[in-house]
């Protein structure tokens, strides 16, 4: 949400340079759908699960299908796909800060976590789908 903000507000402050023009921002539509499909089938699969969604809590289980299926980290793409769509829809510069901002976050701090947690509880079955699917896609 701070990322999505961050986007907003440098758009409408410091807009810089408009490089994506009506009707052409409306492609930042498509994304964002994309993006809010993704979270929330994977927001559910964690539910029906029953195992967390909070990156620093142990899990309970390795989800492998639905998105999980082509990316270990689909609610990570989902929410930078939402970013990038919101940063279309404005359509200047300085809105693209937001999303990558979030990327190098996500990447550098939670997915190593993760990644280790999901390691320390599940050993070689993690790894094997480690090696099996893409972290993003």
């Amino acid at each position: 949400m701070i990322a999505l903000i961050a986007s907003l507000v440098l758009h409408f402050v410091v807009p810089v340079v408009s490089i994506v023009s009506f009707p052409f921002n409306l492609v930042g539509l498509l994304p964002i759908v994309f993006g809010g499909v993704i979270d929330i089938w994977a927001d559910q699969l964690f539910k029906k699960r029953n195992t967390t969604v909070k990156p620093f809590e142990r899990p309970s289980v390795i989800l492998l299908e639905g998105p999980f299926a082509w990316s270990r980290h689909p609610m990570y793409l989902g929410m930078v796909a939402i970013l990038l769509g919101t940063s279309l829809l404005c359509g200047s510069l300085t809105g693209f800060l937001g999303p990558i901002g979030f990327w190098l976050i996500i990447r550098l701090r939670f997915i190593h976590a993760e990644e280790q947690s999901m390691i320390e509880t599940f050993g070689d079955d993690y790894n094997r789908y480690k090696r099996r699917v893409r972290s993003w896609i």
